[in-house]
């Protein structure tokens, strides 16, 4: 898995926007990330995907793994209930299409939220 600062990095551009962004970063068998994709823009607080919608493009890829990310407009990193449903449920689908979730970012403008650094995933 590339380390933290590089995911980051390439996540930086969803902090500060007013509508939730839920982007995929496929994966090489390396940990190496070879494609980002904008999965869909939601609402003010709510950012509405199918998992078929968030693994289209990283099957096209013939991604190994994938990090699924959003951000907060509010500004706290901090997960709701729907998103720790929503991870759950991406989990499950990663597990089936042999396209493990490796972490679920949360960036906001006070921070992010790793899933797998919370031993969420």
């Amino acid at each position: 898995m590339p380390p933290i600062e590089e995911v980051l990095l390439r996540l930086k551009f969803i902090r500060s926007k007013r509508q939730e962004y839920l982007i995929s970063l496929s994966l090489d068998s390396g940990g190496n990330i070879i494609r980002r994709r904008t999965v869909t823009i939601g609402l003010l607080d709510m950012a509405v995907a199918h998992p078929r919608e968030v693994f289209a493009g990283p099957l096209k890829d013939r991604a190994a793994a994938i990090i699924v990310a959003h951000n907060h407009p509010s500004g706290n990193p901090n997960p709701s209930n729907e998103d720790i449903k929503t991870t759950q449920q991406l989990v499950s689908a990663g597990q089936l299409l042999g396209i493990p979730v490796r972490d679920h970012i949360i960036i906001a403008s006070k921070g992010y939220y790793s899933f797998m650094r919370n031993y969420l995933i």
